[in-house]
């Protein structure tokens, strides 16, 4: 059982024999190291191995459970399958698919290698199967979550009656763009006391990881399936309601708002995403929660989740080699370090550091936008957004990166590239009043960076973007500026991206 297979109906327990069978568990320096993993993150995934470990032997199930310093562990899935085999007749081994391709590449190599039979059996954690998703993408020059979504909603029901969708319309999204009005602020979260087996995970990676990016002394994660409920049914009972207006909307020091805080257990197995998604339709059927918060919700894990999963499956390995707008350029160390004038990186990486988390509009329009304005190549986007938080595994960061972020699949996952100036961030967020530069200032030194950066972004790439229909508005300006200014807009924006540390790689 891999990190992120802890749940109890995991495909590879079906059948158990506890008198006969053995479960292992390894905690190893190859899949702690592969990217510096943030502290919280490897944490997290080794209290809650150890905490199913309990579970399972609490049910009379042997567990052979090799922790990160054992001496004699191998720090590698596939060198501790060859050290199991070799201690012990084993008939064969039995796993779950893996969720990401480096390591499938590795086990699969291992099941060739060995002389022991290896039945490696579907994760069937998912709505959707690799099957059924390469039969809905089959044909399709274009591949929309939107669509895909719809016949989510069809095949398993929800929010739908008599076969068309609630409230006559499938996507709520115009309805969940709202900035926080003035006065309210976000409700309190419930957070997870770490208990034993969590306080000493924390201090085997403090011990073990000093030098991995990120605090951990504001832990509060979930490490069992019983604290991931907890949480969720917080979420469902208190903060769904407002979910749907403030989805979007940022706040300087506000790193959860009304988000649900689940995806860290929902990508480790310790909640099921259809039960999810019924038991927030419940909400709204009860009255208790309004309908653009319980689509919306639910469209970010029945659609989205299962959409970039099918796209990850489908498209790699050659996906994440993909760097459609040919960007070049390194990523800059304040995504690191948090040190930079703009108040809206500079929070969005404070909530990195000290939580492991950021919200998917500081993930997509904050930290991800800047990216893309940069021209940061993907490799180094990647590295940093699987690096740093707790709930990214390579099958949804890739494609919510190298894809929704940052374009560099050229247009696979979203139809446009999300490139913004400081207006969205103004429009959706509190950041700017309290920053050092001018939101409204287009160009100069004190001007917003986003704004110095956006013009020469399109004037960049206007071979490879001009005929995308979602930025015509955009080009048609850009067209009427003259070859003088458009040659400014560029030197600008070049200018800006050295001052910002984005230099060639």
């Amino acid at each position: 059982m891999l990190g992120d297979q802890l749940s109890d109906g995991l495909s590879a327990l079906a059948g158990l024999e506890p008198a006969r069978d053995v479960v292992l568990m390894a905690e190893v320096r190859a899949e702690a190291t592969y990217v510096g993993h943030h502290k919280q993150k490897i944490a997290l995934i080794f209290a809650a191995m150890r905490s199913f470990a309990l579970r399972l032997e609490s049910r009379g199930v042997t567990v052979r459970y090799v922790r990160i310093d054992d001496p004699a562990n191998t720090h590698s899935i596939a060198g501790e399958l060859e050290r199991a085999l070799e201690d012990q007749p084993f008939e064969g081994v039995v796993m779950t698919e893996c969720g990401e391709w480096r390591l499938a590449e590795a086990l699969s190599a291992f099941a060739k290698s060995t002389n022991s039979g290896v039945e490696i059996r579907q994760d069937d954690r998912f709505i959707c199967t690799h099957d059924r998703f390469r039969r809905w993408a089959s044909g399709k020059s274009q591949l929309r979550m939107e669509f895909f979504y719809r016949e989510m909603r069809r095949e398993t029901g929800l929010l739908m009656d008599d076969g068309q969708p609630v409230g006559g319309q499938w996507n709520y999204d115009a309805e969940n763009r709202k900035r926080l009005p003035k006065g309210i602020r976000p409700p309190e979260r419930l957070r997870t006391v770490p208990d034993a087996v969590a306080l000493g995970a924390l201090a085997d990676v403090a011990r073990l990881f000093p030098d991995h990016f990120g605090t951990l002394d504001r832990f509060g994660w979930p490490t069992t399936a019983e604290q991931a409920e907890a949480v969720l049914d917080d979420f469902l009972r208190h903060i769904l309601p407002g979910f749907g207006d403030w989805q979007d909307a940022m706040a300087q020091g506000e790193p959860w708002m009304w988000h649900g805080l689940i995806s860290t257990s929902l990508n480790l197995g310790l909640l099921d995403p259809l039960d999810i998604c019924r038991r927030a339709e419940a909400e709204f059927r009860a009255g208790r929660a309004p309908l653009n918060a319980v689509e919306g919700f639910i469209r970010q894990i029945l659609g989205w989740r299962e959409f970039v999963r099918g796209i990850y499956w489908l498209k790699m390995p050659e996906y994440g080699r993909r760097n459609a707008l040919d960007a070049d350029r390194t990523l800059p160390a304040f995504y690191w370090s948090g040190a930079t004038d703009m108040a809206c990186v500079a929070d969005a990486v404070a909530s990195t550091r000290n939580h492991a988390y950021a919200h998917h509009i500081q993930r997509l329009m904050v930290t991800g936008n800047l990216a893309l304005l940069l021209g940061v190549h993907p490799d180094e986007v990647d590295d940093w957004y699987l690096s740093v938080y707790a709930d990214a595994y390579e099958w949804v960061e890739m494609p919510n990166t190298r894809g929704m972020a940052i374009f560099a699949d050229g247009g696979i996952v979203g139809s446009k590239p999300y490139a913004a100036s400081g207006a969205y961030i103004d429009r959706m967020s509190d950041h700017c009043g309290g920053c050092r530069y001018d939101v409204k200032a287009k160009t100069g030194e004190n001007a917003c960076p986003f704004n110095r950066l956006y013009w020469g972004f399109l004037e960049r790439n206007y071979s490879r973007l001009r005929d995308n229909v979602r930025l015509a508005m955009p080009y048609r300006t850009l067209e009427k500026f003259g070859p003088e200014r458009r040659a400014a807009l560029l030197a600008e924006a070049e200018a800006t991206r050295l001052q910002l540390g984005a230099v060639p790689r």
